[in-house]
């Protein structure tokens, strides 16, 4: 039998929707088929009732806030005493702002277009039948993330709008944050007549997760968030399909044309801004003609801002505060004020470089050189490559999907920010008037 999974309800008799007790005897394979019956309520929806849910959804999380807060202080805390790093913590603690951007975040996507029912590609055949390509929801997704409670609205919300059900396997160290946002964003689809097993928060230890694994036919998709550990651990032992999202090492190639003063900023966004998440700066490479003008510079300002700077020979020349890089060194998502830097002789040589350790995320070059800029962009396999721009621009919001899901660094259908289109499949759909094949 199951292990059984404590939830937030699941309509299947005990409890109220919106409760945030557990439910003794409720699976998790219970909480699936829940979700599967509530997912064909969803695809059928109109815009204006998917925009409509939003909305109460946000209300909800909105009017809780008290709650939300209370609780992300209660695991805050408990992270804290378990001796869990700086980048963690900050990837974890929710506060004022941090809860409006969830309620806007969910505002946001009652403005976005639907996405369900696009027709992709149409055409009609010499003998009139008409063939049409359409954007139709996945189902039940099933998403396992690390830490960050604010992951829980933008999930919800995304799975709701582009016609999915919503299974979230959240970190135990943000356990109390995500039950007070699950039970608002239940109360909100309670309180517009849509079933509230639309959106529900899987709980247990790590039977729980191999059986979300392993639920193919009741789970459509499965998309971790998190770190490379949890991420491979899903895409080597799932059974259900997955989405990959991906680890950011991410570089800076600092060109010999580039505008020193507009590379120093980039250099300072991309790693500073807020250097715990994916689309953080993790590597820095100066081209060497430029290296003994441009380094001392950005060493001064990175140290200026806490940063600690790991690097090769060549770079602890230029400063005495650099310590020296590990061999691997420069796989590393550092995800804290730390970053790897190298000095390159060429462009093809910063590719390399890149080549050799990139996780795919996301990569920035600095050039007034268009020759160089198009040569970086050609060659440089990544979900996203950037000229002349901070890697923190790489974001579902500043890409104007709203919320995002996470960023793929796969090459299916899906990758680089995952916004509505990337959570739906398609089908075809094809119209006769009595045609046969010959």
């Amino acid at each position: 039998m199951a292990e059984p999974a404590r939830s937030l309800g699941t309509g299947l008799g005990a409890g109220s929707p919106g409760c945030t007790g557990s439910l003794p005897g409720v699976t998790f394979n219970d909480q699936a088929r829940a979700a599967k019956q509530a997912s064909v309520t969803l695809g059928t929806l109109t815009r204006a009732a998917k925009d409509a849910a939003l909305h109460a959804m946000a209300d909800a999380l909105a009017d809780a806030e008290a709650a939300v807060l209370e609780a992300n202080r209660r695991d805050v805390d408990r992270a804290r005493e378990s001796g869990t790093s700086d980048a963690l913590i900050d990837r974890l603690r929710l506060n004022p702002q941090r809860v409006d951007g969830m309620v806007g975040g969910l505002r946001d996507l009652a403005r976005l277009a639907d996405p369900v029912g696009d027709v992709m590609r149409g055409w009609t055949n010499a003998n009139g039948v008409q063939v049409r390509q359409v954007r139709v929801p996945f189902g039940v997704v099933g998403i396992i993330y690390e830490a960050r409670p604010n992951v829980t609205a933008d999930a919800a919300g995304i799975c709701l709008k582009s016609g999915n059900a919503a299974l979230l396997r959240g970190s135990s160290s943000a356990l109390e944050s995500n039950l007070a946002v699950v039970a608002a964003l239940r109360a909100g689809l309670q309180g517009v007549g849509l079933p509230s097993d639309a959106v529900q928060l899987v709980e247990g230890g790590r039977e729980v997760t191999e059986q979300m694994m392993a639920a193919r036919g009741l789970v459509d998709v499965l998309i971790p968030r998190g770190g490379a550990g949890l991420i491979n651990a899903v895409v080597e032992g799932s059974k259900v399909p997955v989405i990959e999202t991906g680890t950011g090492n991410c570089h800076i190639f600092v060109d010999a044309t580039a505008d020193q003063a507009m590379a120093l900023d980039i250099l300072l966004n991309a790693k500073v801004q807020r250097p715990s998440v994916c689309n953080a700066a993790e590597t820095l490479l100066v081209h060497r003609a430029i290296a003994d003008e441009f380094l001392p510079k950005a060493l001064a300002a990175l140290a200026g801002q806490g940063v600690t700077v790991h690097g090769t020979d060549a770079v602890r020349a230029h400063s005495e505060l650099v310590v020296a890089a590990g061999p691997d060194e420069f796989d590393d998502e550092y995800l804290s004020l730390d970053i790897a830097a190298d000095v390159v002789d060429s462009v093809g040589a910063a590719i390399e470089h890149i080549r050799a350790h990139t996780t795919g995320h996301s990569e920035t070059i600095v050039t007034n050189d268009r020759i160089s800029a198009d040569r970086f962009v050609a060659e440089v396999d990544a979900a996203a490559v950037l000229v002349n721009a901070s890697s923190r621009f790489v974001d579902g919001g500043e890409f104007g999907f709203g919320a995002e899901i996470g960023i793929s660094t796969q090459k299916l259908h899906a990758r680089g920010p995952m916004g509505l289109a990337e959570m739906t499949s398609s089908k075809y759909v094809v119209t006769g008037a009595g045609q046969i094949r010959p």
